[in-house]
């Protein structure tokens, strides 16, 4: 197929980093094109009801930022803005003369109806981060979510994931999912951290540093304490319990390493689990387009950009958090930085222009990195959580891989994540290794002596692959009439 130049721009995904970074380069001179795979734009943060709920507002289903829903109807009315939705960016590859090859799927409806080739002479990828799961025994029960799913369901669909729930792991991210929760009319039979938010006391000038975001975090624990419910830290899910189901799951109090003080196992009668452990950068397409990475402020490795927010590749950008996490006010600072720049590298936008718009998104983006740093300092997951795991712990839910099996291979010489994962099937499955993957890399990392999965020989073996997302084999074969 002949790739087709579709835009000066194109960016990928449609959250808080796609939208500033779509509207800046637009505002700029440059034509855009905003390619997101979801239903409707906003990504996670911003996600908005469906039409088909006939909601007056549907917009301000997050209010806690109505700006968002503004920036969104902008974008839709901008005469320099396309915009495809439930469009899959399958593969890419570097182009000559900067920019990439972007392999399109459409798979609205669940069927592959549209495929085509775009040839972007500036890229700006956008495409956020994953939700970080750690196993533990019944973890692959039905009725265990992450929070971004679980976020998901109240915020896109009004659906509540359990009658009573166990909100579990580390991270701010948990709050408002709990908070949500209560607001749905879900009785909650806990919220537990698993670190001490303590060292948010030793540093109060990276609270300083983002105002909204303390008072942000104070309006969800107000709503907690308005239903009698509070944050226990130190303290995790540490195994869950039903028969086909969830029905109970073991809580325990943890150390500072996050093994298990001895004898605090209780178990708690819930029929959901929603337990994530902060989260994991996008890099698939950054991979594959030949981008370097970096150690990120958890040690876990993001793209590596300049402060225009480039690439190792030429026209290649990166914003949000594939180039660290730190939530939606660094990632819209970190888009806006980033469409800015394509448009003065375009030549519709000039220096003087450039230079008086970037600058308060520069100043943004300095304060949040610094408090991303701090984000990172104050919820650690530290390698205690693999004591908590037996022989028969599933550590892979697609393929039903398990613990005993991954140490196994590590003890037979199998000591590279590659290896690992071809010996026991680890990342085979429909989610690739998405939603295994930095547990599985942890593992090996420990039984393996090294320290931590930046030393092994292979530490991205489950981030680069040439088909970043699973379409059906007649997209590939561009046959419209392919069954599902």
């Amino acid at each position: 197929m002949i790739p087709t130049r579709a835009a000066d721009v194109v960016v990928v995904g449609a959250g808080a980093a796609g939208l500033h970074a779509a509207v800046q380069a637009a505002d700029g001179g440059a034509s855009v094109l905003l390619l997101d795979a979801d239903v409707r734009p906003g990504g996670q943060y911003h996600r908005q009801l469906p039409v088909e709920f006939g909601a007056v507002r549907p917009e301000r289903a997050h209010h806690e930022q109505p700006a968002a829903a503004d920036l969104i109807a902008r974008l839709a009315r901008h005469r320099r803005v396309t915009q495809r939705q439930q469009v899959t960016v399958w593969a890419a590859e570097p182009r000559v003369g900067g920019g990439a090859l972007l392999y399109l799927a459409d798979v609205s409806s669940g069927r592959a109806v549209d495929a085509g080739v775009i040839a972007a002479p500036r890229v700006v990828l956008a495409t956020g981060a994953y939700d970080r799961t750690l196993p533990c025994p019944g973890a692959d029960l039905p009725g265990v979510y992450t929070p971004g799913a679980a976020r998901a369901l109240l915020q896109g669909a009004r659906i509540v994931p359990g009658h009573r729930v166990l909100v579990a792991g580390t991270g701010p991210f948990l709050l408002p999912v709990a908070a949500g929760l209560i607001d749905a009319g879900a009785r909650l039979a806990g919220v537990l951290e698993a670190n001490h938010t303590r060292g948010w006391v030793r540093r109060p000038r990276a609270m300083a540093l983002a105002p909204e975001k303390v008072a942000e975090a104070a309006r969800y624990t107000a709503t907690l304490t308005r239903h009698r419910t509070r944050v226990r830290a130190g303290r995790a899910v540490v195994a869950v319990h039903g028969n086909g189901r969830v029905e109970s799951a073991t809580v325990a109090k943890l150390k500072p390493d996050w093994t298990i003080v001895p004898g605090s196992e209780k178990t708690v009668e819930t029929d959901a689990v929603v337990v994530g452990y902060g989260f994991v950068p996008q890099l698939e397409l950054a991979l594959a387009l030949g981008c370097d990475t970096e150690p990120g402020p958890d040690g876990s490795p993001v793209v590596a950009v300049d402060d225009a927010q480039l690439t190792s590749r030429p026209g290649v950008y990166a914003a949000g958090e594939l180039t660290g996490v730190g939530g939606a006010v660094l990632a819209a600072a970190e888009g806006a930085l980033a469409g800015l720049a394509t448009a003065l590298d375009l030549g519709t936008l000039g220096e003087r222009g450039h230079a008086a718009r970037a600058s308060a998104w520069q100043g943004a983006r300095a304060r949040y990195r610094r408090f991303a740093d701090a984000l990172a300092a104050v919820y650690p997951v530290p390698d205690g959580w693999q004591s908590w795991l037996t022989e028969d712990t599933v550590v892979c839910r697609c393929e039903r891989v398990r613990y005993g099996a991954v140490r196994d291979a590590v003890t037979a010489g199998a000591t590279g994540l590659g290896t690992v994962c071809a010996a026991t099937g680890c990342g085979r499955g429909r989610c690739q290794g998405r939603s295994c993957g930095a547990a599985v890399a942890g593992i090996t990392a420990t039984l393996s002596g090294v320290d931590g999965p930046a030393e092994l020989p292979d530490p991205l073996a489950l981030s680069a692959r040439p088909v970043d997302t699973p379409i059906p084999l007649g997209q590939l074969a561009e046959d419209p009439d392919h069954p599902e």
